[in-house]
């Protein structure tokens, strides 16, 4: 009878590493909908900072790029870290270095104390990413691209979100109004803490189980390395281009066509909502049809849209923009899993390389963007950095994954 009971026990101790915790990850992607929601007050504050300091855009890049950097240098040494010991609380310890660069943003008076406060959000948001992109593989029950692009999407709604509500509260008032985000760092601390818990248990059940992660494919270690090459240019591709919306979009519109800051930042808006909806796609389908092809589909295929955007009149942006969201967004969450298959033993190290890669290109992008700008006009970036999709021809090289 006890030994049946053992059995029971054990089947059900299974059951619950391979179920899909949907509301994990729900709640992972609400908290990364939260962190990411207040990230992006660095760039929804720029044409305040810009206006109130007197900044050029070699100072906005410079502005990006330090967040950026202290967002992607530590990600891959905390991912390698939390590989070895496992810190279930650590996303915890992320949203109170946000916290205070938040406070240090509202009230700052100079461009130095500017950089401070943002290099604050990114070493926040170096922590929070790779532990939580583990905790969502952990929690997919093996449906890893849909939990991925529902971790995801959190992200990018809050992304999108959050020029929205500063369009709303402080542009219309003063810098001192991005205090009032701290109230979404709160929440997101208390819904954190459950997630904590959850890992930490999960954390015990899979180690009383021995589980070992499943290896999907049977490629040598140079192919892998040059997959994971193949995928570290994508990734430059596709946040290169989006540095280019997301610093210097409203910038943009402002200069071409005329529009209010309220209008540029609602034109932002749809284009980060409809990041969002393409980063719900891709996940599921690269489960369904290869991640391969969701990857070359979405670098390679949004080129034709990047290429008419420097042409179409304010209508036609807007609607380009759009469509340009959507394909390209759809190629991150395939692209990261892809990434975690082709190195299961590693998952912190491989997500916190991919994110921190992606801050760093975005950074870089953003800073030399600025740079170029400055120099030529905002009008010319966007002709140049129209070419870089076609970069996603390299996608033609990575291998296929399949179970051995």
């Amino acid at each position: 009878m006890k030994t049946n009971e053992i059995a029971l026990e054990a089947n059900q101790s299974q059951e619950l590493l391979q179920k899909t915790a949907y509301s994990i990850l729900f709640s992972i992607s609400f908290a990364h909908l939260l962190n990411d929601l207040l990230q992006a007050v660095i760039p929804a504050v720029y044409p305040i900072l810009k206006d109130d300091f007197q900044l050029s855009f070699t100072q906005i890049g410079l502005i990006t790029f330090s967040y950026q950097m202290a967002a992607s240098i530590l990600q891959p040494f905390v991912g390698f870290y939390t590989d070895k010991h496992p810190k279930p609380f650590s996303q915890l310890y992320g949203m109170l270095f946000t916290s205070v660069g938040i406070i240090a943003l509202s009230y700052a008076t100079s461009f130095y104390m500017i950089l401070l406060a943002v290099i604050l959000v990114g070493i926040g948001s170096s922590i929070f990413h790779p532990e939580s992109s583990r905790v969502s593989y952990l929690a997919s029950g093996g449906k890893r691209g849909l939990a991925q692009s529902i971790f995801q999407i959190g992200g990018n709604a809050g992304t999108a979100i959050g020029p929205l509500l500063v369009a709303l509260f402080v542009v219309p008032n003063s810098q001192q109004y991005i205090l009032w985000f701290l109230i979404f760092a709160i929440i997101a601390m208390m819904v954190l803490s459950r997630i904590a818990f959850w890992y930490r248990d999960h954390l015990s059940l899979r180690k009383s189980k021995k589980t070992e992660p499943e290896i999907l494919h049977n490629l040598s270690k140079g192919k892998v390395n040059l997959s994971i090459a193949i995928l570290l240019l994508l990734i430059f591709s596709k946040f290169f281009y989006t540095a280019s919306m997301s610093s210097y979009f409203t910038f943009y519109l402002m200069d071409k066509f005329h529009v209010s800051v309220q209008d540029a930042q609602f034109h932002l808006f749809l284009f980060l909502m409809s990041v969002a909806a393409g980063t719900l796609l891709g996940g599921p389908l690269g489960d369904k049809f290869g991640r391969k092809y969701v990857i070359w589909f979405s670098v390679l295929g949004v080129a034709p849209f990047t290429l008419l955007l420097p042409f179409a009149d304010l209508f036609w942006t807007g609607a380009l923009s759009m469509i340009i969201g959507v394909i390209l967004s759809s190629a991150f969450p395939a692209i990261l899993v892809y990434a975690q298959e082709l190195l299961p033993k590693k998952l912190g190290m491989v997500s916190g390389l991919f994110y921190g890669f992606a801050f760093g290109m975005g950074g870089l992008g953003s800073a030399l963007l600025g740079y170029l700008a400055d120099h030529t006009s905002i009008t010319f970036v966007y002709h140049i950095c129209a070419f870089l999709p076609l970069i996603g021809l390299i996608a033609y090289f990575l291998p296929n994954i399949k179970k051995k």
